[in-house]
Parts: C-alpha cells; sequence; structure tokens
C-alpha cells in the first residue's frame, strides 16, 4: 500500500450533494477540498465538479486510489445519477470502489449507532446500529446494523427504541420525537462526501471493494414507477 492514499468521495442522495477529495495516510484523511452540488442538478453539475476539484489540486482521475460512493437512501433520481458517474469513472481508470449508507454516514458523524434521515410521505429512512440491539447499551458504530423504511406504526413496533439517534433535519425529528419521546435526538449537519471519506478510509486499506457489476442504490423503497405499475401490470390483456 502506499505512503498516502488518494480518495474521491461522491455524494448525491439528499437534497444537496457533494464531492471530496482527501489523502489518507493511515493515521487520518486530509480533506483537500469539497465541492457542494445543488440537488436536481447533479446530472449536469456532477461530472464538472469532480473535474474542477481535480483540477484544483493539480490532480487527474487516474491518480485516484479508490472511490467512496454513498449509494443511498435518499432521492432516486439523485441515486442513480450518482452511481452512474461513480461507474463510468472507475470503469474509464480502474480505480476500485467502496459502497456506504448515508444513514451509516449521518451515524458515525454524529458518534452514536442510530440514524434516521427524513423519507418524505410521513416516513423516515432508519438505521438501528448494532450497539443500540445489546443490553449494554455501549456506545459505537459500524458497517453492522438494520436499515428501513418506517412510518409512525413501523416505529411504534420497535421495542425498545434506540436510546440515541442521529438526525439532520426537522421532519426527521418530528416523526421520531411523536413517536419516542424518551429518545434523545443527535442533531447534526447533513452528512457530506467529506464525511464518507473519513468514515471510510480504512475500508480502503482493507480492500472491501464492491463488485461494479453488482453496485446499485440503497434504496430500501421503491419507486413511484414501479409502486403504481403493478396495478396496471396485473390487470389482464385483453384479446
Amino acid at each position: 500500500m502506499p505512503e498516502s492514499t488518494l480518495l474521491l468521495g461522491i455524494d448525491t442522495c439528499g437534497p444537496s450533494g457533494s464531492v471530496a477529495l482527501g489523502r489518507w495516510d493511515a493515521q487520518a484523511v486530509e480533506i483537500l477540498g469539497q465541492i457542494e452540488l445543488e440537488g436536481r442538478s447533479y446530472s449536469s453539475t456532477l461530472v464538472a465538479a469532480v473535474s474542477e476539484l481535480l483540477g484544483r489540486t493539480s490532480m487527474q482521475l487516474g491518480l485516484l486510489d479508490a472511490i467512496v460512493a454513498v449509494s443511498g437512501p435518499g432521492s432516486f433520481t439523485g441515486v442513480r445519477v450518482g452511481l452512474s458517474a461513480v461507474k463510468g469513472f472507475a470503469e474509464s481508470a480502474r480505480i476500485p470502489v467502496i459502497a456506504v449508507s448515508r444513514l451509516e454516514v449521518l451515524a458515525a458523524k454524529a458518534g452514536v449507532p442510530s440514524a434516521a434521515l427524513d423519507a418524505h410521505r410521513h416516513e423516515v429512512f432508519l438505521r438501528l446500529g448494532l450497539a443500540d440491539g445489546t443490553s449494554s447499551r455501549s456506545e459505537g458504530f459500524g458497517q453492522q446494523g438494520r436499515e428501513l423504511l418506517a412510518g409512525s406504526h413501523e416505529l411504534l413496533t420497535i421495542d425498545p427504541p434506540p436510546p440515541r439517534i442521529a438526525i439532520c433535519d426537522e421532519t426527521a425529528a418530528l416523526l421520531l420525537g411523536a413517536a419516542w419521546p424518551d429518545a434523545e435526538l443527535i442533531r447534526t449537519a447533513a452528512p457530506t462526501a467529506a464525511d464518507a471519506l473519513q468514515l471510510c478510509a480504512p475500508r480502503v486499506a482493507a480492500g472491501e471493494f464492491v463488485d461494479l457489476a453488482l453496485l446499485d442504490g440503497h434504496y430500501l423503497r421503491r419507486s413511484d414507477a414501479e409502486i403504481f405499475g403493478e396495478p396496471a401490470a396485473a390487470m389482464p390483456q385483453r384479446p
């Protein structure tokens, strides 16, 4: 392994996104730069932002040691645009890819095992960290954890609820507060590509790369096309 590892992070899952460049020396990640992306414009700005970020630091795509892709949950369009770009970069320059859940990045940023994000439709994307399922209630986070889509009813069936939950939006806070009034909501800024690099740099050294052919969005919810298309598909065809 080289003395330092050059990493590109891409997150287009939320209302806003980001791309970040970092260097890891096995001790810490130095963030060399980050560019914020406006939501709903990822398809027209993402590739240009990566090019600009590499240019600012006099780097080239072929010098990257790995790409960290935040694969969801979040906007279907955002996730798909981001992963399409990741695959394009990775395949053209033969760069290995680490995939990570946005919920895990949020939990790690707040320093607690569990996290929640607004999923709209009076639901949240919810991560129940492994530490929240133990009797010791010890703090900690990692790749082990259960992630699901939950509304008010599903939240009430989780017993006991996690004692501490990371959040970054008020809609999730309201839904969780109503269902779990005793839980402590840890408010933090929305996770970014730089946060994903901080979390995943050790996984690069461990070689925890994904198969690009199998890389897909971590949606937790079916798309509207899948949901509303089923009745029509199920209707018998007229002769």
